[in-house]
């Protein structure tokens, strides 16, 4: 018993001890030269000028929630659907039931008007 809790610490040790290692090495090699520039807080594009807080509309946000829900049940079905003449009943049946929850969520968004571009 106490050899298998060997190989596993060796093994942490070991994914411990390399990124260290290299962060270590890292820090120690890398050139440093530090300016205000390389110091600032980096932002990608041009300067902002007057105020950056803009409002955008919460619907996007809807919608990229209905597209990661339905995005995630294409990932899940996959692996269901190339096994299908494989699983049994209780499988078929579940596959089902995943589908008729997901389809009554998008009914339930639909009837709401969340899918209405405005």
């Amino acid at each position: 018993m106490l050899h298998e809790w060997l190989y596993l610490g060796i093994f942490l040790t070991v994914a411990l001890a390399i990124p260290a290692a290299a962060l270590i090495i890292a820090g120690i090699l890398a050139p440093k030269k530090p300016n205000p520039i390389k110091n600032s807080t980096y932002e990608c594009g041009m300067e902002t000028v007057g105020v950056s807080w803009v409002q955008f509309k919460v619907q996007y946000y809807i919608y990229g929630l209905v597209f990661l829900v339905f995005d995630v049940e294409a990932v899940l079905l996959y692996p269901w659907a190339v096994a299908y003449n494989k699983v049994p009943l209780y499988g078929v049946l579940e596959a089902v039931l995943f589908v008729l929850i997901l389809a009554s969520g998008l009914i339930y968004v639909w009837r709401k008007g969340a899918l209405e571009w405005v």
